[in-house]
């Protein structure tokens, strides 16, 4: 598999049907729910996108907060999360591409696993989507692999400063580091951000 292969629906959709979701490990990362448990507002509007089974809008949903919506490209995954949590509201489901979102929607955008799923080239357009949807002072927190992989993907690798070339135009960086409570296999391969959407784009000429 190589970023040539499209990416597109059916092809995540066979991937859910196979059982093939190896980035799938069961449960809400450490990371993102120490995050989590540090959020006083439950009114805050949550987005999860390329969410997939959907633990952190699980997580979030049992923990109070009334404003998580879980968006995945793929319908499998949805249908599995609505089976799985059934009193989660069924419109914060979200089946559609997350590049067709409109803007000003969302205080914050939880990543786990959807960008590097991403084809490279839309990394960029990954940032100013999220920049858009975000509401003023919004923010993207979340990890990101800090390594890249031998194997052909996805999911696909990068390191920080490729990263930071892609969310600093569009967001102040506030905690950009090695997470040091990833899962194990993880360990030392990832990177923890809290990064704040600025107000308007800042391109150097």
């Amino acid at each position: 598999m190589n970023e040539k292969v499209k990416l597109d629906q059916e092809y995540w959709e066979q991937r859910y049907r196979q059982n093939r979701t190896e980035w799938d490990v069961g449960e809400i990362t450490p990371p993102i729910k120490s995050y989590i448990d540090q959020l006083t507002d439950k009114n805050l509007r949550i987005l999860v996108p390329g969410g997939g089974n959907g633990y952190e809008a699980e997580y979030l949903f049992q923990k109070g907060f009334t404003n998580v919506y879980l968006l995945d490209f793929a319908e499998a995954p949805l249908q599995n999360f609505k089976n799985r949590v059934p009193a989660f509201p069924e419109e914060h489901l979200l089946h559609q591409d997350f590049f067709t979102l409109t803007p000003n929607q969302y205080d914050l955008v939880l990543e786990q696993t959807f960008f590097c799923a991403l084809p490279r080239e839309l990394r960029s357009a990954f940032a100013r989507q999220v920049h858009d949807i975000l509401t003023p002072n919004g923010k993207l927190v979340g990890l990101l692999f800090s390594e890249e992989f031998t194997n052909p993907g996805p999911p696909f690798g990068g390191t920080a400063m490729e990263y930071q070339a892609y969310f600093e135009p569009y967001f102040q960086f506030h905690v950009f580091e090695e997470s040091q409570t990833s899962i194990k296999p993880r360990a030392a391969r990832e990177l923890f951000m809290i990064l704040e959407r600025r107000d308007k784009p800042q391109f150097i000429a």
